[in-house]
């Protein structure tokens, strides 16, 4: 009988889309995103599976200290930087490389006594408007850090896609014009691409990229899957069926009633809900595999249960394996059931929710 709500984790599916990524980015080394928890799959595991990355990113430094302490060896890139002298000690202590956006930390680099230099990269806002050097503090910034003893020469460069997703736009072409004039005759590795840019983006593609979402098997464009681009789903979102009742025309389901039967419909409960991290938000109507068969949500979604439309599933009992999202039904397809998007979900899987590891072959 299958377990309560749990994640099947596919290391072989992001395996699979390392290499997927490699070959749409062939002369790129790739630093493999795994901030939060690597997008809720658990950044350790996923660092241990993905042994031909050549590097990795976190966006904090405590997420960098907990993959050295697993072990981790790989370069890892700390996006959001230090902010204190004192985390600026662990980037040098655990050799991480924190992205440097701001004239603080240029002074702090500057001001440090440390064991060891720094590897730094340091971040041009071209257009994201979030982190990084505007134009004019960008060449001042590379300027002293080219001259600071914390800082292991030379220091990197890098900018972050605001709009990579609308292929049809103009404003990535924008950002990597201002780009390349800033970085022009700076001999320095560049990192640009995150997962659209990579896809669809060629100009983006430089010396480094860094995939996130599509990693894990989830296309970062809207009205597409990852299957589009030959990716596979990583996690696989399951629970089982836990009840099975006979309902009438007229009767309504859930809290707030706001789903009422059309007819005499067969309801399953499944044991997964919001408080696992299943999407309070998402419509009746949202698609659920029950033994590999679409069937739909009905009702709202409580924190520990969801309820399914059985009428057409015949043979369905209990015990039954349900899946949420994963292999053979999209996260995609859910997030938009949800108004939402596919980070959000992966992200909100919580820890009462199991991560299992599934097996090979």
């Amino acid at each position: 009988m299958p377990p309560a709500a749990h994640a099947l984790l596919d290391m072989e599916a992001l395996a699979h889309n390392l290499a997927i990524l490699r070959v749409r980015a062939p002369h790129s080394k790739v630093m493999a995103v795994i901030k939060a928890n690597a997008y809720g799959h658990g950044a350790v595991p996923v660092a241990r599976a993905l042994p031909g990355a050549d590097a990795f990113a976190v966006a904090r430094v405590d997420e960098g200290v907990t993959l050295r302490d697993a072990g981790i060896r790989q370069r890892i890139a700390v996006l959001q930087g230090f902010i204190s002298r004192e985390e600026l000690a662990l980037h040098s202590r655990y050799d991480l490389e924190p992205v440097v956006h701001s004239a603080m930390q240029v002074g702090l680099l500057e001001a440090a006594a440390l064991d060891a230099p720094v590897t730094v990269w340091l971040k041009l806002d071209s257009g994201m408007h979030r982190l990084g050097f505007g134009s004019e503090e960008f060449e001042a910034s590379h300027r002293r850090l080219s001259l600071c003893h914390s800082v292991r020469q030379p220091p990197f460069l890098m900018t972050h896609l605001a709009n990579a997703d609308e292929l049809e736009g103009t404003d990535t072409e924008r950002q990597l014009d201002l780009f390349d004039r800033q970085v022009a005759g700076l001999q320095r590795e560049r990192s640009i691409a995150n997962s659209a840019g990579l896809l669809a983006w060629q100009n983006a593609l430089t010396e480094w990229v860094r995939p996130g979402i599509a990693l894990y098997g989830v296309s970062p464009f809207p009205n597409r899957t990852a299957a589009d681009d030959g990716l596979k789903p990583v996690m696989t979102l399951r629970t089982r069926l836990i009840a099975i009742k006979q309902l009438n025309a007229g009767d309504a389901v859930g809290y707030g009633g706001d789903w009422v039967c059309r007819h005499n419909t067969v309801m399953g409960v499944a044991a997964i809900g919001y408080g696992d991290g299943y999407p309070r938000h998402a419509r009746s109507g949202t698609p659920v595999l029950v033994n590999g068969q679409k069937v739909p949500l009905i009702g709202r979604v409580s924190m520990d249960m969801i309820t399914v439309d059985l009428t057409e599933c015949g043979k369905a009992k209990i015990g039954d394996a349900v899946t949420l999202w994963g292999e053979g039904l999209p996260v995609e397809e859910i997030a938009r059931h949800a108004d939402t998007i596919p980070y959000v979900l992966l992200c909100n899987v919580t820890p009462r929710v199991k991560r299992v590891t599934k097996a090979r072959g």
